[in-house]
Order: structure tokens, then sequence, then C-alpha cells
């Protein structure tokens, strides 16, 4: 009997460390990939946050990233922050975000990115933030922000200096 359990106890610790890279942080549907949202935390009483992500476009044709929504904002836009006579500036992106036919765009710190607004609570470390993405030439996709911590590689960026358009 004890070396039936033995076995049984190493089959499930190889499962799991087999299923390890099947659980990792990305999502397809049809011609698009999204590698690694993320996000990070926010101190209380701060009414916005950032999402961060790859988006790859394995089609042969244009997709664009019209809109975005989250039961934890009030409110999902499309920003990109860019230089403007020495300040930098963050404005929406109209028309939403093109993906071009096999390219990829990020999601990133002094880039592009997701801005939630009116969040309804803090974005804490650790947890996982949904948010559905609406596409004009691809299908919705439903991700989830993972919240990294502050003292990751990248730092988060400060938004309440900056000038909104």
């Amino acid at each position: 009997m004890k070396r039936t359990h033995l076995f049984n106890v190493g089959l499930l610790l190889a499962a799991a460390t087999l299923a390890a890279p099947v659980l990792a942080h990305d999502y397809s549907q049809g011609d698009i990939h999204i590698e690694h949202p993320w996000s990070r935390p926010t101190p209380p009483g701060t009414p916005m946050g950032v999402g961060y992500m790859i988006i790859s476009n394995h089609g042969n044709q244009d997709v664009t990233l019209t809109s975005a929504q989250s039961p934890r904002a009030g409110n999902v836009s499309i920003h990109e922050t860019h230089m403007h006579d020495g300040v930098m500036r963050m404005s929406p992106v109209k028309g939403g975000l093109v993906i071009p036919a096999g390219e990829t765009v990020e999601l990133k710190p002094h880039s592009y990115h997701l801005m939630l607004e009116q969040l309804t609570q803090p974005l804490a470390e650790g947890e996982f933030i949904p948010v559905e993405l609406a596409f004009d030439g691809a299908e919705g996709m439903a991700v989830e922000l993972e919240v990294h911590p502050l003292d990751g590689k990248e730092k988060a960026m400060d938004h309440s200096g900056m000038h909104h358009h």
C-alpha cells in the first residue's frame, strides 16, 4: 500500500509541475494573443489605476482595440503618454489603438496603457482585476490584470502631475 500511495503522490506532483506552463498568464482568441496583462497597486483614495499588456495580432488584417471595461472601474480608457514641450502628458487614444497585422503592440509605462478610472476600491498587490477588451476586427476578450508589487523592475507611473486632455 505504501508504494502505491507514494507512486500516486509522485504522479500528482509530476502532473502539477507539468501543468504549470499551461497556467501562464496569457490569453489567445483567434488571431489575437494577449501576454502578461498587469497593473500596480493603488494607495487608498486614489481614483485611477493602470493596465499594461502585450497584444499580438497574428492575422493578416489590422485589428483595433476600441475599448475596455472592468467591474472595478467606472470607466476604462486607452491612453498614450508622450512628451510635449518638455512636459510629460497623457491623452486618450482617439479611434482606438491599432494592432497592425502580423505585429505586436506593448502597453507599458510611459507609453500606451489602459486607464482604470473611478476605481471602486484600491488595487491590491497579488489580486487579479477582470477587464473585458473590445476590438474592431476581432472578438472581444476577457483578461485579468495581475497586480504586481511596487518594488518590481518597472516603477508605477504617477499620474498626479500630468496634464490630462
